[in-house]
């Protein structure tokens, strides 16, 4: 096994990742996140002690992204917890990014021998899609009620706001399919409704929803839109994992498309669910406000 699938490749990530683990060693007893962690990283380092074949690597990456997922879910939550401090929260955010885009990196890597979703399944796909744009979700919300802050670094909010509703997106297509499943859709239609917009959870709502203010606050804070589409790609990928790439979105136009569906979504199949659509509204409203 040559590349990034080599006994040595996947041993060094393996102590990046253990040493990263042992930056929270005070917390590890008393995290169940972090043990967890612990135990997920014993099992790696025995996987790696037998002889490298053709289904270490799968074993490999699907261990190893589940230890980077809990690890960078404490630190989320320290993060959080704290407010996002104003004097270390920006390198910290980027740091949780890139950790949990490694995953992915590794995919990339190992992908001229090995399909990537038989490396990492959707599911593992969509949480580590879902968790960095949940992160900088929270980090913009944050900042955008930093007022000596946003007069200085207006730009680096608009950066984290594409890069978080990139993530998103992303998130919500991984189960989307391009036609409906006509027997199932004639059996159950609200259902199939919600499979064929790729919704199988609360997090797909939320993931839209988030969507939806990422791109008010990009209208509401950062520069006019004709300025915005001016941005290059080059200054909104520095987090991506190798190979991927931003297209500069028009904030307006996304938002629409995802509070439209969240709305018709929650107003359709999922009428008795009790899910607020009212934000939501008010939101499109405001978009609607800037055409005329």
């Amino acid at each position: 096994m040559a590349g990034a699938g080599s006994a040595g490749c996947l041993q060094e990530r393996l102590a990046v990742l253990k040493e990263r683990l042992r930056g929270w060693s005070k917390y590890r007893d008393s995290d169940d996140f972090l043990t967890q962690a612990s135990i997920t990283l014993e099992s790696l380092t025995e996987l790696l002690e037998e002889p490298i074949e053709n289904s270490t690597l799968p074993r490999f990456v699907q261990l190893y992204t589940q230890a980077v997922l809990d690890i960078t879910y404490f630190e989320e939550n320290q993060l959080v917890d704290e407010e996002f401090p104003e004097e270390s929260s920006l390198w910290k955010v980027e740091d949780i990014i890139r950790a949990l885009s490694e995953p992915e990196v590794l995919v990339n890597e190992s992908s001229a021998s090995q399909e990537p979703f038989t490396l990492l399944s959707t599911e593992l796909l969509e949480c580590l899609y879902w968790r960095r744009g949940a992160l900088l979700y929270m980090f913009c919300h944050t900042l955008k009620g930093r007022k000596e802050w946003l007069t200085k670094k207006v730009d680096l909010l608009k950066k984290f706001l594409h890069e978080g509703i990139h993530y998103l997106v992303k998130m919500l297509e991984f189960r989307c399919p391009d036609t409906p499943n006509e027997e199932f859709e004639s059996r159950d239609a609200a259902t199939a409704r919600l499979v064929h917009e790729g919704i199988f959870s609360d997090t797909h709502l939320l993931a839209m929803m988030y969507c939806g203010e990422m791109c008010y606050w990009g209208l509401k804070y950062c520069a006019k839109e004709k300025e915005q589409t001016q941005s290059t790609e080059s200054e909104l990928t520095s987090n991506l994992p190798s190979g991927s790439h931003i297209k500069v979105l028009d904030f307006r136009e996304t938002g629409e498309k995802m509070l439209q569906k969240y709305i018709s979504v929650c107003e359709g199949p999922l009428r008795l669910h009790d899910w607020d659509t009212k934000n939501a509204k008010l939101i499109l409203d405001y978009f609607k406000q800037l055409t005329t």
